[in-house]
Formats: C-alpha cells, structure tokens, sequence
C-alpha cells in the first residue's frame, strides 16, 4: 500500500505554483493509492483561496483522496466553506487491510489545537474495527517538533488523545501545522508530520516536501521528498518486532 502525505499549500500568494506543479507530478508518478491532505489548504480561509484549492486538489490523479482542515482554513469563517466544500471535517477512506480516519483539530480564529473528549467515542468506534494498519490524519501535531519555536499549538488535550492512539493501537498519526518535516515514534505509533509542500512560508532553511509512504506486513517505510532537488531521505520500521528504525539514507530519487 502506498500512501502520499502532503499538507500546508497555504493557497494565497504564498502559493507557489511550480511546487504544487511538481507535487502533481509526483503523484502522477508514484500513483498512490492514497493521498492525504493534513490541513492549511488556505492562508485565510477565504472563499476564493478554498476555490483554489479544491480546483488544484481535483488534479490529483488518485481516487482515495482524505482532506482534513487546518487552523487557518478555520479562519474568518472558513470552518463552514470547508464543510460546504468538503462535505465532512471526519472524512473516512477505508479498505480490506486499512482504514485512516482524518479529524478536524482546530478552532474558529484560534491557532491552538483541540480534539475535544466529545469526539473520542467516534474516533474509537471508527478505530477499533480490526486492521492491518490504522492511520489517523490531523493537522496539529501531537508531540513537540524540534526548531519551530516555542510550544504553543500543540492541542490542549494531547495527553489524553495519545493515551487513546496508544489503546487503539494506531500505527501512524499524520500531521502538518509546524512546516518542518519530522518523525517521532511513541510506544508502536509513528508520528509524521509533513512541511509545507506548496508555501514559500518555511522555517530558517527548510524547504518544501512531501512524504511516500508504505505498509507492508512487517515494514513501514516513509520516503521524504525534498521537492527544491529531488533527494529523498528514506526511513523504515519493522513493525512485527517492535524495534526502532532500521535505517536512514539519503540519495537521489
């Protein structure tokens, strides 16, 4: 199975068109089966920029595509277009061996993360159903993400929702938010959050990316894609054994 993490395209003119351009690309390339959009389509959530991004977001050559809302689709009312837009703010893609569920972590005009405990029944309902891999999709991070600054946006509720991950058994937890690409791994779970692919708002020298990854039934591999020179530095869990990772490389795609 073969997944494609992308998130923060921040449509506005932060935009940048030859990376959303080259995301497509990719994608087209690899053909995923599928994709998943952790938030922050817009800068503002603004009608126009949410037409944007559905526009570019229909160019994407895979049928399972997931979209979850970020804090700044959130903004200005923009809560209520992405529900018009996107139909849901817990999109559900599902198959015989997987399931990834997407959930809305913001709040109206507030940067700062929330799950809410009213939502934990549904979540566990969704995830408790027997799987081969379960995925969450989020846009805040969960755990603290090196060289972002000062914690602030983690959600509120973080503690009591990684304790559910962990009962659940979760085998990854997608996320964006912080444009800086990370992975941290928690008891079984791995914690992936994606940088901004398609925004020039980067943090000191980072760069656009987007990650590929893929379950098989002892391994999951996570590819990061650098998009300004095409490296990848690739990562893999076993996952039978329970072990850290197995190894880190870096070459050219």
């Amino acid at each position: 199975m073969k997944l494609c993490h992308i998130s923060d395209f921040h449509f506005s003119s932060n935009f940048l068109v030859k990376y959303g351009e080259k995301v497509l690309y990719y994608l087209d390339k690899i053909r995923p089966d599928f994709v998943v959009i952790t938030g922050d389509l817009t800068d503002n959530g603004y009608y126009e920029e949410f037409l944007d991004a559905k526009k570019y977001i229909d160019k994407i050559s895979c049928e399972n595509v997931l979209t979850v809302m970020g804090n700044h689709d959130a903004r200005n009312g923009g809560y209520e277009i992405f529900e018009e837009i996107f139909k849901t703010r817990y999109p559900v893609v599902e198959s015989r061996n997987l399931i990834i569920l997407g959930i809305d972590s913001s709040e109206p005009d507030i940067d700062e993360g929330h799950i809410g405990r009213a939502n934990y029944s549904y979540i566990e309902e969704k995830l408790k159903k027997e799987k081969n891999c379960k995925i969450i999709a989020l846009h805040h991070h969960l755990i603290p993400i090196p060289k972002t600054g000062r914690e602030r946006h983690i959600p509120v509720d973080s503690g009591d929702f990684l304790k559910l991950i962990d009962d659940l058994q979760i085998d990854i937890v997608l996320s964006g938010h912080k444009h800086n690409q990370w992975i941290w791994r928690l008891n079984n779970t791995i914690f992936v959050t994606c940088g901004t692919s398609t925004s020039k708002k980067l943090k000191g020298k980072g760069y656009q990316s987007f990650n590929l990854i893929e379950v098989e039934k002892d391994f999951i591999s996570i590819d990061e894609i650098n998009l300004t020179n095409d490296e990848k530095r690739s990562i893999s869990y076993n996952r039978k054994n329970k072990v850290d990772y197995l190894y880190i490389k870096y070459k050219a795609c």
